[in-house]
């Protein structure tokens, strides 16, 4: 049943197991410690009750020595031998009125013959509630007639049952601890498998597959955790999917872009035919303007196309990439010099100031960069042609040498009538990663400030 797949139920029943080994553990033991007690009182004749209680045996040792009334050797030997019987265990003996050991019965220590006062009171004040249990009483209860003495170990007095545990004990207890061992282990490797499951699950999570998306796991049990793996495959095939749909659109949009900008080329290439010949014709300044103005659109648009296209190209991988080690100061001075007319043509006020890097080849691809330049330049013509400014510098840091494009427009931020400049600055962020190089760039009212920057390593 599914229920018995739970983790809960499956830790639920070594709690029980727990419970009923411990009670096991308590039960056998002490049918144990039962079956030792009564064989010992078999053995020994040893019958627990009444007549090994220390105030009965205090109480009968009295009653017996005070119904002595002939005091004479032969009655307390034999009073000594009923009791010997009685109590196998037992030590007896009787001292006179003069201090003289008449007679003793199973005394395993060394008493004296004869017993002085000082001698008296040490033995008295050293049996006063000790083992043996001892028992003092005088013969006729009378002192002159001197006194007889019990004495008998106290462990005889214990049930046989206190015995055995006292001697059994520690190996109870020992193996009480070793089923609580037993029990946490258990226990340890239960949520030990638990743990390493989740481990597993965790790593699972954090690999990733070639195509960027976690791997799959292989579900060998039905329990919580088993759900969970289950729920994350499921998560992972449809992760799958959804990024397989996306592809497919995402080249789908590709085609189309490529194929509307393939389709656009051609009717504005007649546009662009018509209106140079619109141009030849004699205008007056207003036609002249608009003819102008139309030239303008066409570059313009050509220009958004031609973005798009390199768009379109470099996100599906396909725009060739060719890096090689590239003098970057000079090939920055031969493509400003491209750029000159343009500028002079605007009215800009241009500034270059392009100082040799400490190393000068960069491994580029001469294309990537020539474009990174003319998106930036076509920025400023574009955006900032009121600062009528444009400055190409270099510079270089402890950490990195760069490239600095700047001008005095009005800023990103401000609106302007060219538009595409975003396409353009997302070409560049492609192509300045794909060249392992950084940039950026600052905004502001007073104008634009881009870096190419190079970052240098550690080693130089």
């Amino acid at each position: 049943m599914r229920i018995f797949r739970s983790l809960l139920a499956k830790y639920m029943l070594i709690i029980l197991l727990a419970m009923s080994i411990v009670q096991i553990a308590y039960f056998i033991p002490a049918l144990f410690v039962m079956g030792i007690a009564q064989k010992e009182e078999s053995n020994n004749n040893i019958q627990y009750g009444e007549d090994y209680n220390e105030n009965v045996i205090e109480e009968q040792w009295h009653a017996e020595a005070n119904k002595i009334k002939a005091i004479k050797i032969e009655v307390i030997e034999q009073l000594f031998e009923d009791w010997q019987q009685k109590y196998p265990e037992a030590a007896m003996f009787w001292v006179s009125e003069k201090g003289t050991l008449l007679t003793e019965v199973n005394v395993k220590e060394q008493l004296p013959a004869q017993w002085t006062p000082a001698f008296t009171t040490k033995f008295i004040k050293e049996r006063y509630d000790g083992d043996p249990f001892t028992v003092i009483a005088y013969l006729g209860d009378d002192e002159t007639n001197g006194f007889i003495v019990f004495e008998i170990p106290r462990s005889v007095l214990n049930p046989p049952i206190r015995n055995v545990y006292q001697q059994y004990g520690t190996i109870v207890f020992l193996g009480v601890i070793c089923i609580i061992i037993f029990f946490i282990s258990v226990s340890f490797l239960f949520f030990r498998g638990i743990r390493k499951r989740l481990l597993k699950l965790q790593e699972a999570m954090e690999i990733r597959d070639v195509d960027g998306l976690p791997i799959g796991m292989d579900v060998k049990k039905k329990d919580e955790i088993g759900q969970l793996e289950q729920s994350f495959n499921r998560m992972v095939c449809e992760l799958r999917e959804s990024k397989n749909r996306e592809q497919k659109e995402e080249q789908l949009r590709r085609e189309l872009i490529a194929n509307l900008s393939h389709d656009l080329r051609t009717p504005l290439t007649k546009v662009r035919a018509q209106t140079y010949s619109i141009s030849k014709e004699k205008l007056s300044d207003e036609g002249k303007y608009a003819v102008k103005a139309l030239e303008t659109s066409i570059v313009n648009i050509d220009g958004l196309m031609e973005n798009l296209m390199s768009y379109t190209l470099l996100m599906a991988s396909k725009y060739k990439f060719e890096p090689k080690e590239t003098n970057v100061i000079r090939f920055a001075r031969e493509h400003m010099t491209t750029w000159y007319p343009v500028f002079e043509k605007e009215g800009f006020e241009i500034d270059v100031e392009l100082h040799s890097f400490e190393d000068n080849n960069w491994l580029v691809d001469s294309l990537w960069l020539g474009r990174i330049f003319d998106n930036f330049f076509q920025n400023v013509l574009r955006h900032a042609s009121s600062g009528q400014y444009i400055g190409v510098k270099t510079e270089s840091t402890k950490y990195y040498d760069a490239f600095v494009i700047s001008d005095c427009g009005k800023g990103m931020n401000n609106e302007s009538n060219a538009k595409g400049a975003g396409i353009g600055l997302s070409i560049v962020d492609i192509m300045v990663k794909g060249m392992e190089l950084d940039w950026d760039i600052t905004s502001s009212e007073s104008g634009t400030m881009i870096k190419i920057i190079r970052r240098k390593k550690l080693s130089e």
